[in-house]
């Protein structure tokens, strides 16, 4: 029964070898593994959550908002900072944080301490089933019971050793993840929610239901990131294209680029930016203030943010991403500021 699955000879109902109600439910009366699954110690293990100085859930209403994005240099600033920290990765259908993180094809390891994290640097560690997976495109299709199951080991079974944040990137929802991951943490402690999401209204209306999901289960929220809040790029970094009445389009980008240098040089500094996402509602600082929750900021749509996610990397550790770096490093700031500054400062 590793990683909290459900054995094959259990009952239809198994609730799970990691359950609270294991092996005592209706379910398992007559199930051969009953006894075991009683027996069994259940949820993480205290003492090394303790190690834990700041637990943080980065969570969405919806998916594709740039939450994984957002988990990923948000654990390289910190790191960045010398803090020591881990980056859990719980979701486990579709796991993004080892490519975000440029660890592609890394394998977990095993001591007499547990499982330890795969580490981007000395100070930053990561934990994810994508290191788990024998094949990156193979399809996760789990049910609820052996979602939590792993998700207990990741906190049960880790040797994350003294961390002064562990940042949780969650799957999008309110769905058996979370309730599991509040649950467990719970009993040492959770600093709160980051929630991320886009502009436009279809995604606040999702975002709304965190909130009141944060609110229910008692998980304050830290803060309200608008990601995607319209593209901004250097105007020298755009295609310029005639398009024809057939759909067609013919690029013109070195001619305007020539022609700028020639007749306008001063053009070639400016940033571009045009609205992906309709704001014309308020976005997501509107819905804050309507809902009493802060709101962290803006981050632009960057395509060198993009870029650095797809390969890995930090955006902070380049000048390439000009645009989103301040922004993301201003959310940062203001985190620090208010929730954890003194106390970190009179620690270290």
């Amino acid at each position: 029964m590793e990683n909290g699955e459900i054995p094959e000879n259990a009952n239809e109902h198994c609730p799970g070898p990691q359950s609270e109600s294991a092996g005592k439910s209706d379910a398992c009366q007559g199930c051969p593994n009953q006894e075991v699954c009683a027996t069994a110690p259940k949820g993480p293990d205290p003492e090394r959550m303790a190690t834990v100085k700041h637990k943080i859930l980065v969570l969405s209403g919806k998916g594709g908002v740039g939450k994984s994005t957002f988990s990923a240099q948000l654990s390289f600033a910190l790191a960045a900072k010398d803090f020591q920290v881990g980056l859990l990765d719980i979701d486990i259908c579709g796991p993004s944080i080892p490519k975000m993180l440029g660890l592609e094809g890394q394998d977990i390891h095993q001591s007499n301490l547990g499982w330890s994290p795969v580490y981007v640097e000395s100070n930053l560690g990561v934990m994810s089933i994508g290191f788990m997976l024998p094949n990156p495109d193979e399809a996760v299709i789990w049910r609820g019971p052996r979602k939590n199951g792993l998700i207990k080991q990741f906190l049960k079974d880790v040797y994350w050793g003294e961390l002064d944040f562990l940042v949780v990137d969650a799957p999008p929802g309110t769905s058996d993840e979370h309730i599991s991951i509040v649950q467990f943490l719970q009993a040492t402690g959770i600093d709160g929610a980051i929630i991320v999401t886009t502009p436009q209204q279809v995604s606040l209306i999702d975002v709304r239901k965190e909130v009141s999901f944060c609110k229910k289960v008692g998980v304050p929220v830290l803060g309200v990131v608008e990601n995607m809040s319209g593209l901004c790029q250097p105007l020298k970094d755009f295609r310029f294209l005639r398009m024809t009445e057939n759909g067609e389009h013919t690029d013109l980008t070195e001619k305007v680029i020539e022609y700028m240098k020639e007749k306008a040089p001063e053009m070639l500094d400016l940033i571009a930016a045009s609205e992906i996402f309709d704001s014309s509602g308020g976005g997501a600082a509107k819905m804050c203030t309507e809902m009493g929750v802060p709101f962290l900021g803006k981050v632009p749509l960057d395509p060198q943010l993009c870029k650095a996610a797809e390969e890995g990397k930090s955006c902070f550790s380049e000048q390439k991403c000009s645009i989103s770096a301040p922004a993301l490093k201003s959310i940062v700031e203001k985190l620090m500021a208010k929730y954890w500054c003194k106390e970190m400062s009179v620690e270290q």
